[in-house]
């Protein structure tokens, strides 16, 4: 299978920081600190081209020291990113997540004004590219008529197409038209901001499969992940229980789980959501945005 998973999103430097102790308002409080390569759609496209699948990464970045170690790191791994943004006159942009003794997250910042220039102007240039992938996943970064045109774009070509929210903020870029779209990556928060804790779970996620979109995954942390599928029983996968060493990446590993098994299997997304879990629980075990041991024997265990 050579026809790749194409990702659009965002692609930054991730900065954790992780408190030794009670964390005190007002002043400072001691931390131990690791800095990696981050950005969501970018976690997919390293860990599945990790698992040895083609995977291609549409994102934009600064011509800046931070910029230039992303693409270089892409490089590295066999990760293409040909086709995206170098701007000349910004900052490559950077996630801080603060994180408790248990590697649980407390805050996070994310400064990622770049990925708004990935406009639809800028995406007429890699529709090339669109056309011959098999999967393509988006990260809700991405401008809203940046997201309309791709939806459209997927529903008109009958493309397989994932979106991935990427926190409460974001999800009022969702247009209200999700046709187009096959599957929605969310968690509970994250829901509740798009319908403005006005629906309960389940009338949330019919409304979801009114608007037109199919299939939804629900992440609910350690209660596990909901899969609704339109015309279906709604199915819950308790999560796996590793030791935490820091929950960032986590959603995102899952996310490239669930590509990768629709990319193998596309009618079976059960098995996808079990791909998937097998990886965010792997993820929780190290503090790097991507297990830096996933190989392509990983997916045959």
């Amino acid at each position: 299978m050579t026809a790749p998973i194409l990702c659009f999103g965002g692609a930054n430097i991730d900065r954790k920081m992780c408190l030794t102790g009670t964390l005190r308002m007002g002043c400072s409080n001691p931390a131990s600190q690791t800095e990696t390569p981050g950005g969501v759609a970018r976690n997919v496209a390293e860990t599945l081209t990790r698992l040895g699948l083609p995977a291609e990464l549409i994102t934009a970045v600064g011509d800046d020291s931070a910029g230039r170690s992303l693409l270089s790191a892409a490089t590295a791994v066999g990760l293409i990113t040909t086709g995206s943004l170098v701007a000349q006159d910004a900052a490559t942009g950077s996630y801080t997540a603060l994180l408790d003794p248990q590697g649980q997250l407390l805050l996070a910042l994310a400064a990622m004004p770049l990925v708004e220039r990935l406009t639809p102007e800028f995406l007429a240039a890699s529709k090339g590219r669109r056309e011959r992938a098999q999967l393509i996943l988006v990260d809700l970064n991405l401008p809203t008529e940046s997201l309309a045109m791709l939806f459209s774009e997927a529903r008109e070509q009958g493309k397989t197409l994932l979106a991935l929210a990427v926190s409460e903020a974001k999800m009022e870029r969702l247009p209200a038209d999700l046709r187009g779209l096959q599957c929605l990556l969310l968690n509970d928060g994250e829901l509740q901001a798009m319908f403005g804790n006005k629906l309960v779970q389940s009338e949330a996620l019919a409304e979801l499969h009114r608007r037109g979109v199919p299939q939804v995954l629900l992440t609910m942390g350690a209660a596990g992940v909901i899969c609704s599928q339109q015309g279906s029983s709604v199915q819950l996968f308790p999560e796996q229980q590793p030791a935490v060493i820091d929950v960032s990446g986590a959603g995102d590993a899952f996310a490239a789980g669930v590509c990768a098994g629709l990319y193998r299997q596309p009618q079976d997304l059960l098995q996808a959501c079990r791909i998937g879990l097998r990886l965010a629980a792997r993820t929780l075990q190290t503090m790097a945005s991507v297990h830096p041991d996933l190989n392509p024997d990983w997916l045959a265990t």
